[in-house]
């Protein structure tokens, strides 16, 4: 099933696997960070919004088996390979993905339907920073096929009353974020910042909201990805499933 152009990873995690075309975005720290911060129950429907290659949907199998995953993909050959990355598993019977535009679920889902909405969506906005000639790179990146208000605004119709919400994105859009969260009625509920090491900056947020809920706010502590000595801190360690 793996082609010239394309790699197979070992994910490390319940024997699952994960072809990866080397040309376009392959899957970083922040899809098994958002995973791990979801928590999701085993009783859950879940859908990820903007599924790549399906990297998502299989983290959650292996990490919480939640009753039910489906993922949304609007390019077609990341749609194709997440179908893919479905087959080699084999767990048709427990993941879906549909090839669609998030602007236009209520095309392929019912209103308030799931437990739980997951994303790791494009942290850029349109026409800021370097954009990359390969399309596929470029609209995972930036703000191209589809906004912060778009997910949310699909995220909103999806989830069932008090669902779940859970989003990894950039810190310097964080006033954003929680201001556009709660215009769509998913109130912000807990916030976690990564850091590079404990003397950086953070590099990314983990944000958590519950639709219809009332206001309140915990900012979790800080999730350190490196010890002083470049090593990967015990926690991050836990997190990917391996010895530190």
């Amino acid at each position: 099933m793996v082609k010239d152009y394309e790699r197979l990873d070992d994910l490390q995690l319940d024997g699952l696997k994960l072809i990866q075309n080397r040309k376009h975005f392959c899957f970083g720290t922040d899809a098994v960070l958002v995973c791990s911060f979801a928590n999701v129950k085993n009783t859950s429907s879940v859908i990820d919004l903007g599924t790549g290659n399906g990297i998502i949907p299989l983290l959650l199998y292996g990490k919480f088996k939640p009753r039910l995953i489906m993922g949304i993909e609007i390019q077609k050959e990341a749609y194709e390979l997440a179908v893919r990355n479905v087959k080699l598993n084999n767990l048709e019977d427990r993941i879906s993905i549909i090839n669609g535009d998030i602007k236009n679920i209520k095309e392929y889902l019912q209103c308030g339907s799931f437990d739980h909405v997951i994303t790791n969506p494009p942290y850029l906005k349109s026409g800021t920073g370097i954009i990359s000639a390969e399309d596929s790179i470029a609209y995972a990146r930036h703000e191209i096929l589809c906004t912060l208000d778009d997910v949310l605004k699909a995220a909103r119709y999806l989830l069932k009353s008090k669902g779940t919400f859970t989003m990894v994105h950039r810190p310097d859009r964080l006033n954003e974020i929680l201001m556009q969260m709660k215009n769509n009625g998913i109130e912000p509920k807990t916030i976690r910042f990564v850091h590079p090491n404990e003397k950086s900056q953070a590099i990314l947020v983990l944000i958590q909201g519950l639709k219809d809920m009332s206001p309140s706010l915990v900012v979790d502590h800080p999730l350190i990805i490196h010890k002083p000595d470049g090593s990967y801190t015990e926690e991050l360690n836990m997190l990917y499933g391996r010895e530190s």
